[in-house]
């Protein structure tokens, strides 16, 4: 039994920068044609020089793997700058509530601010898609909960602009999902596949403390059914985010899951228990290009991943842990 996937995209990576870069991009390259990559770097991509930059030296590891490198959103950032990024090829805008997650000491305090809305509205002009990690403070179980009010507000204000709630998490968000024609999510295998009793039902497990965190079985079936269904709102974005065996034994603060390494295998294997795979593909490729409209922003590498059903476990990856999720499939050498 075997299933073909043609050109499958990552809509949420973190690759990170240096030697950790070089470590990990080989897994997203192997499965991925493209990905949209994430700025949250210990020095912000926050201008085009910096996107740029960081492109080429992805490029230069896997040149025919496509990264979608996003700037990272902050008051500061001016129009003429927002005009640089599209004129070089840049449509993708990453808000960051400050202080929410990894290395968002940097992002934006006052979201709905006239600073903020002068900004949004020339993205909004220029064509940019704003990715949000939709978290406020609050009890941490309710912080996509919280952030609803903010997402109705740029949902209204700006309603030719493409919003992505990243790695919906709660089932309360489908509801915004549906409210807002020009709203989408993407969804996490982590989000899918597991829920609060996977990091302390029996022992805190830091690899898979993330944010916004997994949260209750029925959440996580919500999010099944929607990513099941290939729901034409949602597609697939990984949020894998890796962080050394030292820094997250060390850190408890340390957020993300590294999950890169068994993103098709450990979703065929989802998919087929519940006689989905029909789906898989438009999970992991189609929705995506039409939410993001990529085929008239960009030429993609053809790339086709075959699966085939067979048992295969996670590869063993000196200072970095993967998920320890089923895995009966595995992509064709």
């Amino acid at each position: 039994m075997q299933i073909t996937l043609s050109n499958p995209l990552d809509m949420h990576l973190h690759l990170r920068e240096g030697a950790m870069l070089q470590k990990v991009l080989p897994f997203s390259a192997r499965a991925f044609c493209a990905a949209v990559v994430m700025p949250n770097l210990s020095t912000p991509i926050n201008t085009t020089a910096r996107a740029l930059e960081y492109a080429h030296q992805i490029q230069i590891l896997s040149p025919d793997f496509t990264p979608l490198v996003a700037l990272y959103l902050q008051e500061s950032l001016s129009i003429a700058e927002l005009e640089r990024a599209k004129e070089h090829g840049f449509f993708l805008l990453k808000l960051y509530p400050q202080n929410a997650t990894t290395n968002s000491a940097q992002g934006v305090g006052d979201i709905l601010s006239p600073q903020m809305s002068k900004i949004l509205r020339a993205a909004e002009e220029l064509d940019f898609i704003l990715c949000v990690h939709a978290e406020a403070p609050g009890f941490v179980l309710e912080r996509e909960r919280l952030f609803h009010p903010i997402l109705d507000t740029l949902c209204v204000r700006f309603p030719n602009l493409s919003i992505i709630l990243e790695h919906m998490s709660d089932a309360a968000s489908l509801t915004l999902l549906q409210r807002h024609a020009n709203l989408y999510a993407t969804l996490t295998l982590h989000h899918i596949a597991l829920n609060l009793d996977a990091l302390l039902g029996e022992h805190l497990n830091p690899h898979l403390f993330c944010k916004p965190v997994l949260k209750t079985p029925r959440d996580q079936e919500a999010l099944l059914q929607l990513a099941l269904s290939a729901h034409p709102k949602v597609c697939f974005g990984s949020d894998s985010a890796p962080h050394s065996l030292e820094h997250k034994h060390a850190c408890a603060c340390a957020a993300g899951v590294f999950s890169a390494p068994i993103l098709l295998e450990a979703l065929a294997t989802l998919f087929e228990r519940h006689y989905a795979l029909k789906n898989l593909q438009a999970f992991v490729s189609d929705n995506a290009k039409r939410i993001y409209a990529l085929d008239r922003r960009l030429s993609l590498p053809s790339k086709s991943i075959t699966l085939r059903k067979q048992p295969s476990t996670p590869p063993k990856i000196p200072d970095l842990l993967v998920p320890d999720l089923p895995l009966e499939w595995h992509i064709d050498a």
